[in-house]
C-alpha cells in the first residue's frame, strides 16, 4: 500500500482554483477582512484615508491595518517578516489580494498612525460591548513591565555618570603620565606612540564632554535618568528581579470574558498612583455608576483607595506588609496591636507603644504620627528580634490608617472573590509576552509605543471573541451590521 501522494505541480487545470477556496469559512483571516472593511478610516483619523489626486498612489490604510491585525495574531510584529509573509502566506496573499507593500511602507503605517490604532482598539472595546461580552461588574487592573528600545548601557543616572566621569579623569591621568615619564613596556608589548596616546586622550575627553552634557541636562529637567535611544523610557525591575529598560503597561480587564477594556502606558517603575486613574477611566469607559475593582498591593496608597470609594468604586487591595529590620515575622508592623480608646500601640510582647509626635511634610501637612516606648524597649528580652535601632522600636500608623482598616476588613472577608484578580488579567500578560512574543517594543517614544501595544491589546480581543462566540457568528454579526449600514444609507 502506497503513501498518500499530493498532485503534480507541472499539473495544469482547465479552470484555474480560486485563492479563496484555499480559505476556509471560519478562518479569522475572514473576520479581519470583514472588520476592517467596515471601519471609517477617515473618521478614525488615518493617514491617506483619503486619496490624493496627484502623485504615486499609495495603499489603502485598511490593507496595512488589516496586515498588522493579522501579524499580530500569529506572532509577526516585524514589518520585514511582514512584508516577507505578504509573498508566501496564502493567507496574507489572499488578504491583501496579491498585494506586496515593502518593509518601509509596512513600518511607516505604524509609525504615521499611532493614535489612529489606539482609536481602533477603543472602536473594538464599544463593538464588543455592544455584543454583551463585558460583564460592567468586576474589573482587574495590573501592570506589566515591557522592555523598551534602549540598552541598559544608553541608560544614564547622576551616580553613573559619576563613575564615568571619575575612571575617564583616572584613564587620562595614566595616559598623561605616560607621556611625561615614558614609561617603558615589556619588550613583548608594543608601546602605544605619543600619537596614539594623545589621540586616546582627545576621545576620552570628548565622552567625558557627552557624559557632563547628559549631568546638565538632568539637573536642567529634574530628572532622576536619562536614555539616549528611547528618552521616555526608564530603567525599572521587572517580576524575575531583572532590571532593563522598559515601559509600565497598566491594563484594565473585565471579568465576564476576560477582555481588556482598557490600556495605559506609563513611564513610571511602580504602581502607586495609577488605581483611582484607571479605574474611574474603566468607569467611564463601560457608562456605569458603580464599579469593583481588584488590584494587588502595588496599588495600595490611601489617597487612591479614598478617591475611588467617593466615585462609588469598591476597590479589593491587599494591604503592604512592612517589616521590621531584623527579618523576625512575629515582630512585622502587623503584629502590633492598636488600641483606638487609648491610643496606644501594644507589641508582641505586651508592652504599650505611646503617641510621641505628628510626622509633618510641607507639601501635605501630616501625614501620620509616630508611636513609641523606648524606656520599655531597653529592658525587653526580645529587642534585637524586634528592631536593629539602639533607641527602641517606632511605628508608624497613616492619617488616614482608620479608613485604610475598612479596606483590609473589605479585602479580607472577599478574599474567594479578590483570588479571581490572576485568573482574570494574568492570562492577558501572558499570552501577548509568552505566547505571542511581545515582550519588547519595536517602536520608541512613548506614543509609538501606545499604539504598537494597542494592536496587542486589540487582537488579544479579537482571539478572545472568536473564541467566545465563534469564528462564524462573529462573521454573521458584522454581516448583518454592514447591511443594515447599507440599507440606512439607502
Amino acid at each position: 500500500m502506497g503513501y498518500i501522494k499530493g498532485e503534480d505541480r507541472n499539473q495544469t487545470f482547465l479552470f484555474p482554483e480560486s485563492i479563496d477556496d484555499y480559505i476556509c469559512e471560519d478562518n479569522p483571516v475572514r473576520i479581519i477582512d470583514e472588520y476592517v472593511d467596515q471601519l471609517d478610516m477617515k473618521e478614525l483619523k488615518f493617514q491617506k484615508a483619503i486619496c490624493a489626486n496627484i502623485g504615486r498612489p499609495s495603499y489603502n490604510p485598511k490593507d496595512l491595518l488589516k496586515l498588522y491585525l493579522y501579524g499580530y495574531l500569529n506572532r509577526i510584529r516585524s514589518s520585514r517578516r511582514l512584508e516577507h509573509e505578504a509573498t508566501r502566506n496564502i493567507e496574507v496573499i489572499w488578504l491583501l489580494k496579491k498585494m506586496k507593500p515593502d518593509f518601509k511602507t509596512i513600518a511607516d503605517f505604524r509609525k504615521d498612525n499611532k493614535k489612529a490604532l489606539k482609536t481602533v482598539f477603543r472602536q473594538f472595546v464599544r463593538l464588543c460591548d455592544g455584543w454583551n461580552l463585558f460583564g460592567k461588574e468586576l474589573v482587574a487592573i495590573d501592570g506589566t513591565k515591557i522592555r523598551a528600545c534602549n540598552s541598559k548601557r544608553n541608560n544614564f543616572s547622576s551616580k553613573k555618570l559619576e563613575r564615568h566621569i571619575q575612571y575617564i579623569d583616572e584613564k587620562i591621568d595614566t595616559y598623561l603620565k605616560e607621556l611625561e615619564i615614558g614609561d617603558q613596556m615589556e619588550a613583548s608589548e608594543r608601546k602605544p606612540n605619543a600619537e596614539e596616546i594623545q589621540q586616546r586622550i582627545e576621545e576620552l575627553r570628548n565622552r567625558k564632554e557627552k557624559y557632563e552634557a547628559y549631568q546638565d541636562h538632568l539637573e536642567k529637567t529634574d530628572s532622576n535618568e536619562l536614555s539616549t535611544t528611547d528618552p521616555d523610557s526608564r530603567l525599572m525591575c521587572n517580576n524575575n528581579n531583572n532590571v532593563d529598560v522598559s515601559y509600565n503597561v497598566q491594563a484594565t480587564v473585565d471579568s465576564k470574558h476576560k477582555l481588556v477594556a482598557d490600556f495605559k502606558v506609563t513611564c513610571k517603575p511602580n504602581d502607586l498612583g495609577e488605581l483611582d486613574n484607571m479605574a474611574l477611566r474603566a468607569q467611564t469607559v463601560f457608562g456605569v455608576q458603580k464599579l469593583e475593582v481588584l488590584a494587588d498591593k502595588g496599588y495600595y496608597k490611601a489617597e487612591d483607595l479614598k478617591k475611588c470609594v467617593d466615585k462609588h468604586i469598591t476597590p479589593y487591595v491587599p494591604k503592604q506588609t512592612y517589616s521590621n529590620g531584623t527579618g523576625d515575622k512575629d515582630f512585622y508592623t502587623d503584629q502590633f496591636c492598636y488600641d483606638a480608646e487609648k491610643r496606644l500601640y501594644r507589641c508582641p510582647a505586651g508592652k504599650e507603644l505611646y503617641y510621641t509626635r505628628n510626622r509633618i511634610t510641607k507639601a501635605k501637612g501630616i501625614i501620620g504620627y509616630d508611636y513609641s516606648n523606648y524606656e520599655a524597649c531597653q529592658s525587653c528580652q526580645f529587642k534585637e528580634r524586634c528592631t536593629k535601632s539602639k533607641k527602641g522600636r517606632s511605628i508608624y500608623r497613616h492619617v488616614d490608617q482608620d479608613f485604610l482598616d475598612t479596606i483590609d476588613l473589605q479585602t479580607e472577608t472577599n478574599k474567594e472573590k479578590y483570588k479571581l484578580r490572576q485568573m482574570i488579567i494574568e492570562h492577558v500578560f501572558g499570552t501577548i509576552k509568552r505566547g505571542w512574543g511581545a515582550y519588547y517594543f519595536l517602536t520608541k517614544r512613548k506614543l509609538s509605543v501606545s499604539g504598537e501595544i494597542s494592536l496587542s491589546f486589540l487582537a488579544y480581543n479579537l482571539r478572545r471573541a472568536i473564541t467566545i462566540l465563534g469564528a462564524k457568528e462573529i462573521l454573521n454579526r458584522l454581516r448583518e451590521t454592514r447591511e443594515l449600514a447599507l440599507a440606512k444609507a439607502d
